[in-house]
């Protein structure tokens, strides 16, 4: 697979109308049983989450995408989540589908204030963040927590995995799924990290992080297994969207031991 070439000193690639979608999204959801919880009214009408189940769920998992408005593949992945028909009935699902709504219009990483959202999660700066953290700690804690991006300068697809115990397997399972759609990232260094074959294990020492991304927020106070999904953005966006989907498979697959079956573009 060809990248696209389009991606210099930022993101050029493809855009989505986040309004519209998130419209669509709300609509389609409803009509699927799922229930829409307001985040923020204020500043960000766009900021709600989407759940399926109650909190008496067996096995609870919890899904974030757009926390950067310059990666619109993860937004795209939590819809096409919504109409997935592979959801085991004992599992109960939390889905923020869009974490910045003011920042996809720009273009750009950060919220229209000018803040990055994804460092906001220690020293809460960001009304939109400490609104999120508000509606998270009303939430039960989840057995597991996948947070979908993407990255413009990467050249594969690679994953961060923050976990009290090592889940065997299950990091080199979502990079195989992944990696049906996009090449993989097999640098031994990425963003300044040891990885191997796409998957990097960062440090889960809270002193280790002046400033916290939502993964570690979820990893230090909801979660003890922690999924960053991180689709090259340099190709097609329809690769990047299945990519992300196929590790959300994995997932799916390794966590309820049953077998994912995606629906189709």
């Amino acid at each position: 697979m060809k990248r696209v070439g389009l991606n210099r000193g930022g993101y050029f690639g493809e855009r989505v109308d986040v309004h519209q979608l998130l419209g669509l999204l709300r609509e389609r959801a409803s009509d699927r049983g799922w229930r829409v919880e307001t985040i923020a009214p204020e500043p960000a009408p766009g900021l709600w989450a989407l759940v399926r189940g109650t909190e008496s769920a067996p096995r609870k998992i919890y899904i974030s995408a757009g926390i950067h408005g310059d990666e619109p593949a993860g937004l795209l992945a939590a819809a096409r989540l919504v109409d997935a028909d592979f959801w085991p009935e004992e599992v109960g699902v939390w889905l923020c589908p869009c974490l910045n709504p003011s920042g996809f219009p720009l273009n750009r990483r950060e919220a229209s204030h000018g803040l990055d959202l994804n460092r906001q999660y220690l020293h809460r700066e960001a009304p939109e963040t400490r609104a999120h953290i508000d509606w998270l700690d009303r939430q039960p804690r989840f057995d597991l927590a996948v947070c979908l991006h993407e990255d413009w300068e990467a050249n594969g697809f690679y994953l961060y995995e923050l976990a009290e115990t090592l889940a065997e397997g299950w990091a080199e399972h979502l990079i195989e799924r992944a990696g049906c759609h996009v090449p993989i990232d097999l640098a031994e260094e990425i963003e300044g990290r040891p990885a191997s074959r796409g998957i990097i294990r960062p440090s889960t020492d809270p002193l280790s992080r002046p400033q916290w991304p939502e993964a570690f927020y979820l990893f230090s106070r909801k979660t003890s297994l922690c999924y960053t999904l991180e689709a090259p953005s340099d190709f097609e966006l329809a690769a990047r969207v299945n990519a992300l989907l196929g590790a959300v498979q994995g997932l799916v697959e390794k966590w309820a031991c049953t077998p994912a079956v995606l629906p189709s573009t």
